[in-house]
């Protein structure tokens, strides 16, 4: 098997998912574009794996954790935006930033 072909999409989708951070304004879009980027780091891991011809599959194992963190971010951040958007009404992150509270001011709770 070639390398080049997985190694290469790998790194389309990681670039992709990286300019999904650094260009979006919206949360769940930021979160989508980091899952993106999991994707990306999946994918080389098990085509290194088969590359090398791992008789342990080291590579294909540390695949399910990555899956499983992925599984676990998208929950929590998921969670944490529902939480926001509760609150504030918006997920974008510019509005955001600019209805936060300046520091040493805390809300009371209700």
């Amino acid at each position: 098997m070639h390398l080049v072909h997985p190694a290469t999409l790998a790194v389309l989708l990681f670039c992709v998912g990286l300019y999904g951070v650094l260009a979006r304004r919206n949360a769940v879009l930021v979160l989508m574009s980091v899952e993106l980027m999991l994707a990306a780091v999946s994918l080389n891991l098990v085509a290194f794996d088969v590359w090398l011809r791992d008789t342990a599959h080291a590579g294909q194992v540390l695949t399910l954790f990555l899956i499983a963190l992925s599984a676990a971010e998208i929950g929590i951040g998921l969670a944490l935006v529902l939480l926001v958007h509760r609150a504030r009404g918006t997920t974008a992150i510019d509005t955001l930033r600019a209805q936060r509270e300046p520091r040493g001011q805390r809300r009371e709770t209700e």
